[in-house]
C-alpha cells in the first residue's frame, strides 16, 4: 500500500540496516534491524505510524541525506 510518508524501504540482511527514504526526500538508515520487523513495515496498513511506533527511538539511525 502506498504511503504518503515513505517512499521506499530498502533492507539489507547482511547488516540488518533498514533504509527509509521519505517523501520529503530525507534519508535515515536504522541499524540493527530485525528482519521481521522489515516484514511488519512492509506489510502494515500504514508504514509511518508502523514506523513511528516500532522503529524510531527503538534503533539507532543515522541520517544520511
Amino acid at each position: 500500500m502506498p504511503s504518503s510518508v515513505v517512499a521506499h524501504m530498502i533492507y539489507r540482511a547482511n547488516t540488518h540496516t533498514l533504509r527509509i527514504i521519505f517523501v520529503s526526500g530525507m534519508i535515515y538508515d536504522y541499524k540493527e534491524v530485525p528482519e521481521a520487523v522489515y516484514l511488519a513495515m512492509k506489510s502494515a496498513e500504514s508504514k509511518g505510524i508502523y514506523l513511528n511506533k516500532h522503529i524510531k527511538g527503538h534503533y539507532n539511525y543515522e541520517k544520511i541525506r
